[in-house]
């Protein structure tokens, strides 16, 4: 049975994808943690010139290797001066961070954007970073499950296509290990629930499934086995299977060689994920150069380091990743409306 998609959202998403319809996008819309890891590695204090300089480096030099740009409206519109014309552009909707006083994580919006405004501004798709325990109490995910509603409905007014990144979090475990034994069930639970018709999302951006450091023969193993390696296939299979979106995985700050062994699990457990939008795996070695050596010498590193930390995890995608449209039964099941 074929689905429906209209125009844009159909045109906004494969902006962001190759002519495979993998997505290959790099993350660059972080803000405060990123302006406090400049100030760490110079010693002293980053601004937001910093913030801004550091992203039109990277737009500039990783954007001619990826199929798009994930960027925040904050700092960031600058740097889509310098991408390649070929990069497509996700912008980030919501405010960095979280009231830690107010339990829930609760998510807010920028205040001075709307969905139509990024779309003025250039964004192909519009981007919600969203914490989210399918555990949580019923009164905190009912004020969520209402913020994505509204954010699906804005979208499909201006016809730009919503990626949706749930984030699991658990303020009531310190434990990174049990944590770890969570994280499988949290990350198929909220794949299946935002899968839903009534948020309107068009591309999960989810975590893997399992935490890779704690599976018993990856190079990342830290030596405390959460799962072997293959109940961590079955696991990453479990939650592919919830998914009824195209969904792509991000780094979550992990290294890149960590990320591309990952990645190659999620591919030889057969699971459709359509590609990455990958930030800090690719570029936060760059961090200390820019704080301490300036603009131009982080350039460099990019071009040196950067360009082939990407070449090396497209080539993981170019083997693993399946086209956006599969979870749909393939490109012909897609009636594209609204021409």
């Amino acid at each position: 049975m074929s689905v429906k998609i209209t125009q844009g959202k159909f045109n906004g998403i494969q902006a962001c994808a190759d002519e495979r319809g993998v997505i290959a996008a790099a993350a660059m819309d972080q803000r405060g943690s990123l302006q406090k890891a400049i100030g760490k590695a110079r010693g002293g204090e980053a601004t937001t010139d910093d913030l801004t300089q550091f992203k039109v480096a990277v737009t500039q030099v990783l954007t001619k290797h990826a199929t798009a740009i994930l960027m925040d409206p904050e700092y960031g519109l600058p740097a889509l001066k310098a991408k390649a014309p070929t990069a497509g552009v996700l912008l980030a909707y919501e405010k960095t961070g979280y009231d830690a006083n107010v339990r829930g994580r609760l998510p807010d919006l920028l205040p001075e954007w709307s969905v139509r405004r990024l779309v003025e501004v250039g964004a192909d798709a519009i981007k919600i970073l969203l914490y989210y325990n399918p555990a949580d109490d019923a009164s905190i995910n009912s004020i969520k499950h209402a913020f994505i509603e509204r954010i699906g409905a804005e979208c499909a007014a201006v016809d730009a296509p919503f990626f949706l990144e749930p984030i699991y979090y658990d303020d009531d475990i310190a434990d990174d290990f049990e944590l770890a034994k969570r994280k499988p069930e949290m990350v198929t639970r909220y794949m299946q629930e935002f899968s839903q018709p009534r948020y309107g999302v068009d591309v999960l951006k989810v975590e893997v499934p399992v935490n890779v450091k704690y599976v018993e023969g990856t190079r990342a193993y830290a030596g405390k086995t959460a799962y072997t390696r293959q109940e961590a296939m079955s696991l990453f299979r479990e939650a592919a299977s919830a998914a009824l979106k195209p969904f792509i995985y991000l780094s979550a700050g992990v290294t890149d060689e960590v990320f591309r062994e990952t990645l190659e699990m999620a591919a030889e457990a057969g699971t459709s994920f359509s590609g990455v939008l990958c930030g800090r795996a690719t570029w936060q070695d760059g961090i200390p150069v820019y704080a301490k050596q300036g603009y131009n010498a982080l350039v460099d590193w990019l071009e040196d380091r950067g360009v082939k930390n990407i070449t090396l995890l497209n080539e993981v995608l170019a083997r693993g990743a399946k086209p956006w449209w599969t979870v749909y039964g393939g490109k012909d099941q897609i009636e594209v409306v609204g021409a």
